[in-house]
């Protein structure tokens, strides 16, 4: 009987009509989901996370633009316009300078791929999340690698990381700038300069911090930066700047084996961001030409602002927050000022409430969303991120209330 319904199931359907004969498969058994045939529906929420942000309407709007080609000349200019912006971002002069196709993990590894090789050194300092990924990236491709180590929350001296270099000896080292697992920016100031000293590229994550904290790439030597789209740049998620140094670029095209990944291979990617002096930019892969154009106006938005702007905006928006949540009785995670994320503030779990209960009942009754913790940080904090169109006096009062309401609403053990 199997057999047979087997055979039912797959034979061709053969029908003559005036214009000959038509054959057609009857082995679709799989009919089509319920739920394709229904509208898409996407609920309206306050994005008040670590990321991504509420996208403002101009650059949904450029975002659902007419699609063009990856390969079209208007396609080329646009990607023209990003590198330009980017290096404004960064500032930064760097001729490779582009945008990833894919996340911020896409760049983190994009640069560890391209610059280190198997065996090579690598010395990662480890404060919360990002350093951990890093960490696990280079081990996979064979790196060597070394730590520095620290809980959530700290920082790294320029002392310590010096004393690193001298024993380790990588010939990478990376740091967070907007640790925002803990709501930390770590200073940048000569940590570059140490970097060279020992002849050791430096790779800098800033996804979390660009645009709401000064980082200045060239000033600071810093060799290999990065970032993602859906933080303070408000565009969708889904493609990521990243600038090489001459220093890097001597590395990283001096290889003796090739890159462990065809995507991320910077000899191609070069060519299809026009970096590499050759008359012809040729096929390597499809970018995402609709995220293209989000990341194009968002880059112009900071560009009309103006980065002194964001960055001080992005304090005093984050100054106003910190104050009402210490008038709710709340203590902040980082207890220097200086040492503060302005685009993500972490609050210490309030004793004796449920973390999980507090972030519930704010989604639930004010559609705001926040977070807990991330990787080490789990368990340790609550995290409220007003950035870039989000980052106004109007959404942290608003956030405010929404804990208030919570605190006053869920329960507190007794112990």
């Amino acid at each position: 009987a199997q057999k047979v319904k087997h055979c039912i199931s797959t034979y061709l359907l053969v029908r003559s009509t005036k214009h000959g004969v038509h054959r057609g498969m009857s082995s679709v058994t799989i009919p089509p989901p319920a739920c394709m045939l229904r509208p898409l529906e996407v609920p309206f929420r306050y994005l008040f996370g670590p990321g991504p942000s509420n996208v403002p309407p101009r650059i949904l709007a450029a975002g659902g633009r007419p699609i063009i080609g990856h390969m079209h000349s208007e396609m080329f200019g646009i990607m023209n316009d990003i590198k330009k912006g980017i290096q404004y971002a960064f500032q930064t002069s760097n001729n490779m300078t582009l945008a990833m196709s894919g996340s911020g993990h896409t760049a983190m590894e994009c640069a560890v791929f391209n610059i280190v090789e198997p065996g090579e050194s690598v010395l990662v300092a480890i404060n919360g999340i990002w350093g951990e990924r890093v960490a696990e990236i280079a081990e996979r491709m064979g790196a060597k690698v070394h730590t520095l180590f620290k809980t959530p929350g700290g920082h790294f001296t320029n002392a310590e990381i010096e004393q690193a270099l001298a024993k380790h000896k990588p010939v990478l080292f990376f740091l967070t700038h907007g640790e925002s697992s803990a709501g930390l920016v770590h200073p940048m100031d000569g940590v570059g300069d140490i970097c060279h000293k020992y002849n050791c590229l430096l790779l800098v994550d800033s996804v979390a911090s660009l645009g709401a904290a000064p980082l200045l790439m060239d000033q600071q030597n810093i060799d290999i930066l990065y970032t993602g789209s859906q933080k303070a740049l408000n565009a969708p998620p889904g493609t990521a700047p990243v600038s090489f140094s001459e220093r890097a670029c001597h590395k990283m095209f001096n290889r003796k084996t090739k890159p462990v990944s065809y995507l991320l291979d910077m000899t191609h990617l070069s060519n299809y961001w026009g970096n590499d002096g050759k008359p012809e930019r040729i096929y390597h892969h499809t970018g995402p030409v609709s995220g293209f154009f989000a990341l194009r106006e968002s880059l112009a938005i900071l560009a009309e602002m103006g980065l002194e702007n964001s960055w001080s905006h992005h304090t005093e928006i984050a100054e106003y927050l910190w104050k009402g949540l210490e008038d709710l009785g709340l203590k902040l995670f980082i207890k220097d000022k200086d040492l503060r994320l302005p685009s993500v503030t972490t609050i210490a779990i309030p004793e004796g409430y449920d973390w999980k209960e507090l972030l519930a009942y704010i989604m639930k009754h004010h559609r705001i969303e926040f977070t807990g913790g991330l990787g080490p940080s789990v368990g340790m904090v609550l995290r409220i991120g007003l950035m870039g169109y989000n980052c106004n006096k109007a959404n942290a009062a608003m956030a405010l209330a929404a804990l208030e309401d919570a605190l006053k609403q869920c329960r507190k053990s007794k112990a």
